[in-house]
């Protein structure tokens, strides 16, 4: 069968190098700009720069309204964000208006970094969209900064990660590139995710997970958002659910509707026993219940749903499935 579609690139330098980002980072701001506004919630990151720490899961609109105020009264001609996808976040709502240039040094594995899509939450709605300038110009990776990351939140972000290549098996845009990148980034995040549980502190299991969540993002960024994805924003906008744990508990949910569209390639890639042996492995979140959801709350998030459910699911979405699959997930039942 001959090969027909189109596939786009995001211009990106991405930098892997474990415990040098107070060698590295100086000179990848400087190539970018002189006066730079660093979004963390860490300690001093970049010795004489301004420092922004208001920091908020969701990215509220007034928030992200603050941080432009300041980064504009600063002067500032570069961003640079440390932290997770929150802090990478609040840097593209920046760059969004600004056009401001971008380092990220991301310190879970949220994937954002490599991605051009923005999102913010206002009265309760996460809105998203993509927009280069969003889209930061370099990328430190330093596995290093991940290993004082707690092991369960580590876990969740890892799931997250995991959850952008199960939806670029069938986002809107998915083609073979994204699918391949996607394909690897769930071979290595299978086997990193266990070694950052056996062994914390061991750095090869944080550079296999950052790597695979690199991958991850870079093959969803050119997919797009699937059905998982449409579902954990609605979720974390509308209830403020914690962005990892909630992609990690629905993940299996939406894999279990979706199973006849699964490739055989990615469940060789995520090894014998698949999804279910790596979540119990891992020590995965299990129920949305857990994490702030309530059971009253299925009905209005499937309101949510429906009307952004992407075209091209292997299943067609309705209200009676999309209601089972959440209560399921409220529930943490056991996945079939």
């Amino acid at each position: 069968m001959s090969l027909t579609f189109t596939h786009e690139t995001l211009p990106q330098r991405v930098i892997f190098a474990a415990g040098q980002t107070a060698d590295r980072l100086p000179a990848e701001v400087a190539r970018l700009g002189s006066r730079p506004m660093v979004i963390t919630t860490r300690g001093e990151v970049l010795p004489g720069a301004r420092h922004y720490r208001d920091v908020v899961m969701h990215v509220p609109v007034d928030v992200a309204e603050r941080a432009r105020e300041a980064t504009a009264a600063e002067g500032a001609d570069v961003l640079v964000s440390v932290g997770g996808g929150s802090a990478t976040g609040l840097a593209k709502a920046i760059a969004l208006t600004t056009g401001l240039p971008i380092v990220a040094v991301p310190t879970t594995y949220a994937g954002s970094e490599a991605t051009n899509v923005w999102g913010m939450t206002d009265n309760g709605r996460k809105n998203t969209g993509a927009d280069p300038r969003v889209l930061p110009r370099t990328v430190l990776y330093d596995a290093a900064l991940t290993l004082g990351l707690p092991t369960e939140l580590g876990v969740a972000s890892g799931l997250n990660a995991l959850a952008h290549c199960v939806d670029s098996m069938w986002a809107p845009r998915a083609d073979p590139i994204n699918q391949a990148l996607a394909i690897e980034g769930a071979r290595a995040l299978s086997s990193g995710l266990p070694e950052i549980v056996r062994q914390p502190r061991n750095l090869q299991g944080h550079e296999q997970t950052l790597y695979g969540a690199h991958l991850a993002a870079v093959a969803f960024a050119s997919a797009g958002s699937g059905l998982h994805h449409k579902i954990c924003h609605v979720l974390g906008g509308m209830f403020n659910l914690p962005h990892a744990q909630t992609h990690a508990v629905v993940l299996p949910y939406v894999m279990e509707l979706n199973s006849p569209g699964i490739p055989d390639r990615l469940t060789d890639a995520l090894g014998p026993g698949g999804l279910a042996r790596l979540r119990a492995d891992v020590g995965a979140p299990r129920a949305l219940r857990d994490h702030g959801f309530r059971e009253t709350d299925i009905p209005a998030a499937v309101d949510a749903i429906l009307p952004v459910v992407p075209d091209g699911n292997p299943v067609p979405v309705t209200a009676d499935n999309l209601t089972e699959l959440l209560r399921r997930a409220w529930a943490g039942e056991e996945p079939k």
